[in-house]
């Protein structure tokens, strides 16, 4: 199957900049994979709609919804050159002694460095141009130097970024920036530190927020567990496959990125009890559907630490989710890939040309599909 059998076309007015003015009030399209029927709705209608019998077991049982409550750390810094003063976005992804790998050059440099854990793997605009031994000089708001840093190691499309200072989730609370998708062309404001992250957000770790999850208020939530639906939380740290687009012709060529996730004994055991059961499992998002996924194995979910680098696309035999809760994706993305494994190519292209249509929002700040 080609990447470009996933491509469709999106007005430019469609595509989000911002969040609703209310979180919660977005549009809700409604699509059964079997019938190809779709209805339109909205949010705030989830928890009548989930207490439908669609949603039921056969028993009877309402359903068993599936949360990633990562949060997204502030993980974009710019710098300015110190040689010429040029202003330079880096997006840190990890930092080095969290096992992010091996450098191509450089391997042996600043030693020191490394073992405090001021070094990060980061990704750099214009990366050809960051060449191993390029310094840089980060300043507040005010003007003050906070830090320095340098190239220190090269490894592909990535850079390692050694600062002069510690560089933890505290110093990028303070100095970081939230590392808003590139489709939404603008800076960030004090308003995405609150609405490009869910309410339940919990784990810091993920350079992209789990979109899907943007949607729910905690009223929402206690509405929905007034109906007698439950939920429980995974934790997967969105990484580099939200950024790095498919550019391999045949999707089969790409590869994705490994992602860290983390289930409970608890949240594990209720997961595999409603899968016994027959109980109906709801993924919110993607990124949940993955951890799923890769974690369902011989019939048990895998508890703690793991990791993940599953690619989903049609054909896929899905083993543990039986309805999707998710946004509308970019064209050739392998999210909007994972998506048309879950209900079909066709189909999900089909929705997507009506919720053009139909004026729909698109992308991370954008509206919702729920998809059974």
């Amino acid at each position: 199957m080609k990447t470009n059998d996933f491509d469709f076309d999106l007005p430019k007015h469609l595509i989000a900049q911002h969040p609703p003015e209310t979180r919660g009030l977005s549009r809700l399209m409604l699509l059964d994979r079997k019938t190809g029927e779709r209805t339109h709705s909205k949010i705030l209608e989830l928890p009548g709609l989930l207490s439908s019998e669609k949603f039921l077991s056969k028993s009877g049982e309402k359903p068993l919804m599936v949360f990633n409550n990562t949060k997204v750390r502030k993980a974009r810094l710019i710098g300015a050159s110190a040689q010429s003063g040029t202003m330079t976005e880096f997006l840190l992804v990890g930092r080095r002694e969290e096992g992010e790998g091996k450098r191509e050059k450089g391997e042996g440099r600043r030693e020191e460095g490394r073992e405090k854990g001021f070094e990060w793997r980061v990704l750099v605009r214009r990366a050809k141009r960051c060449k191993i031994g390029k310094r840089f000089l980060f300043f507040d708001d005010s003007g003050f130097e906070i830090a320095q840093g340098e190239i220190t190691g090269e490894e592909g499309e990535f850079r390692y970024l050694r600062f002069s200072r510690e560089v933890d989730d505290n110093f990028l609370d303070c100095y970081g920036h939230i590392p808003l998708p590139p489709y939404i062309n603008r800076n960030d404001t004090p308003e995405d530190a609150k609405r490009y992250q869910t309410v339940y957000a919990k784990e810091t770790g993920s350079v992209a927020a789990a979109t899907a999850g943007l949607h729910f208020t905690d009223e929402l939530l206690e509405k929905i567990a007034a109906c007698g639906i439950e939920s429980v939380f995974i934790t997967l740290h969105v990484g580099l496959g939200t950024f790095l687009p498919v550019r391999s012709e045949s999707i089969k060529d790409h590869v994705m990125h490994n992602e860290d996730f983390f289930i409970d004994e608890k949240t594990a055991a209720k997961i595999e009890t409603a899968k016994k059961t027959g109980r109906k499992i709801i993924a919110v998002g993607t990124t949940s559907v993955r951890t799923l996924e890769s974690a369902w194995v011989d019939e048990h979910l895998k508890k703690g630490k793991g990791s993940t680098s599953i690619f989903i696309y049609p054909p896929y035999n899905f083993k543990l989710i039986d309805a999707l809760f998710t946004n509308f994706h970019t064209p050739k993305s392998t999210l909007l890939m994972l998506v048309s494994a879950f209900a079909g190519r066709e189909l999900i292209l089909d929705c997507y040309k009506e919720a053009v249509s139909e004026g729909y929002r698109f992308f991370s700040y954008g509206d919702a599909m729920l998809i059974h």
